[in-house]
């Protein structure tokens, strides 16, 4: 099968190739901020395939409440931040364990990708004189934090949703899952599951955007997608994992733990200063850290877990009453309604917080351009590893590592589309014969595990102990002859994520 990769004549030929919907230019698993963007972001002659595990606005991305980092002035605008003073603050919140290089891209190019959003039809806050308003989130030494009240991240994906629903190179499928990623000699095959209808599809380059892993713990701010899927995949055909261990717990999540996904309670709030209050409504920051309040998230997480051991009492509370109501109300709508239905009223009384697994600063290990050590293989947002967050991610640089790293792979599969070769070598994915259902528990038991050896401070001897049973776990999941469903396929990922953290802090 041949696919031409001349602009001009691959646009003309469009029509003639529609029973070749199975091969792609490029395959991009993943629809949040940078499979989107990612996608924008490739040339128009470039025929992709963008899909999508449920449906297009369940992602993580659209969970980000607090907003998107970065130095940007419009035209007229002053301000006294600079770009190294965003380096400056993500290497310190970093620990200074951070990519030094990719840190200078991420910072540089903030400009240009907040204008793209913008240029989009992105509705950032303003502040009453028209200007795009600044606030202040923990580990920031300015206030360089644009947003849209307390749903960037929600208000982002539906402009890039927008945007790329007009491009007419790209195929869209919702509700489907990638069960299995093989390497072939001209490019990629991933093996679909859409309708419990098992399928194959081709490409010469792939882009990997598939999210966090936050369904590994019992209690996470992450969507119930958030399974590591890409990077499981990518281990399995060999690409590089580095830094799993390094996951960010947000010190203020909603204190509801009767469900697993949790609410997250923005940065942002502390940023419009808020305080953190121990079981006796006191303030407690000072006894650990100068910066109080508005410390680097793994630092007010700790000293949370360390004030819980103090005082014996997991009771935590956030308090912004002492705001102006109106403000409240209109800075954080949605968080307002969300604690005021679990019967908290923000405006009038401290809220209960507890740190819950949040962010993932390691993942799929790749350069400056997204790739990793596997040719035409990339992979950027939160499953990537690109070195930006060190030991530990500063407040909303997420949102804009997803855009800025998703078109340094997109600038790089455009340089590279001509000399692609013509042809797709199909692999056959092998049937499973009668297969049987995966027995229930097996996901219960690996996030029980993770909770209890690596929540904020980790416990050496449970580490030991979990690891040898999510071995077994993984080897029961390899061998055995279960249905390909998505309960079976997230089990998988979850044990072989699991596996790789464990080793990882032996």
């Amino acid at each position: 099968m041949a696919c031409k990769k001349t602009g001009v004549e691959k646009r003309l030929l469009k029509g003639l190739f529609s029973e070749m919907e199975n091969t792609y230019d490029v395959i991009i698993a993943g629809c949040g901020a940078a499979g989107l963007y990612g996608a924008i972001n490739l040339p128009e002659e470039c025929r992709i395939l963008l899909l999508c595990k449920q449906e297009l606005t369940l992602c993580n991305s659209a969970l980000a409440q607090g907003g998107i980092a970065g130095v940007y002035h419009p035209e007229g605008d002053t301000t006294d931040d600079c770009i190294d003073l965003h380096i400056k603050d993500t290497l310190i919140a970093g620990g200074f364990k951070n990519n030094y290089n990719t840190v200078h891209i991420l910072a540089e190019n903030a400009k240009y990708e907040i204008g793209k959003i913008l240029e989009f039809g992105a509705d950032f806050d303003r502040t009453e004189d028209g200007r795009l308003h600044r606030t202040l989130e923990g580990g920031h030494s300015r206030h360089r934090i644009f947003h849209h009240k307390d749903s960037t991240g929600a208000e982002i994906l539906d402009t890039l949703i927008r945007k790329v629903k007009t491009l007419p190179n790209v195929t869209i499928m919702e509700n489907t899952m990638m069960t299995d990623l093989k390497k072939t000699g001209t490019g990629f095959s991933v093996q679909l599951l859409k309708d419990g209808v098992l399928s194959a599809a081709h490409s010469h380059f792939m882009i990997l955007a598939t999210g966090g892993i936050g369904r590994i713990y019992e209690f996470t701010t992450n969507s119930k997608i958030a399974t590591g899927d890409g990077i499981a995949m990518a281990y399995g055909i060999g690409a590089k994992i580095r830094n799993l261990h390094l996951i960010q717990f947000h010190p203020t999540a909603f204190n509801n733990h009767h469900t697993r996904e949790c609410l997250l309670v923005s940065e942002a709030v502390r940023g419009e200063g808020a305080y953190l209050l121990n079981c006796n409504k006191e303030r407690f920051m000072h006894l650990y850290d100068e910066r109080l309040e508005l410390a680097p998230r793994d630092v007010v997480s700790n000293s949370i877990v360390r004030e819980s051991r103090r005082t014996g009492s997991g009771d935590f509370y956030l308090d912004i009453s002492h705001k102006d109501a109106d403000f409240i109300r209109n800075r954080f709508p949605m968080i307002y309604e969300h604690v005021l239905e679990q019967g908290y009223d923000m405006t009038k009384e401290p809220i209960p917080i507890y740190p819950c697994q949040h962010y993932l600063m390691g993942g799929i290990d790749v350069n400056k351009n997204s790739e990793t050590y596997i040719e035409n293989l990339f992979a950027c947002g939160e499953c990537s590893h690109t070195g930006v967050h060190g030991n530990n991610r500063l407040a909303s640089n997420s949102l804009l590592e997803a855009l800025v790293f998703s078109r340094q792979a997109a600038l790089t599969i455009a340089e590279r589309l001509d000399s692609a070769p013509e042809e797709f070598e199909e692999t056959v994915f092998p049937e499973r014969e009668n297969a049987v259902p995966m027995p229930a528990g097996f996901r219960t038991e690996i996030r029980h595990i993770m909770q209890e050896s690596c929540f904020v401070i980790p416990d050496p001897a449970k580490i030991l102990e979990g690891f040898e049973r999510i071995r077994e776990i993984r080897r029961i999941l390899k061998t055995e002859n279960y249905q390909i469903d998505s309960n079976y396929i997230e089990a998988r990922s979850l044990a072989e994520v699991g596996y790789l953290i464990l080793k990882e802090v032996i």
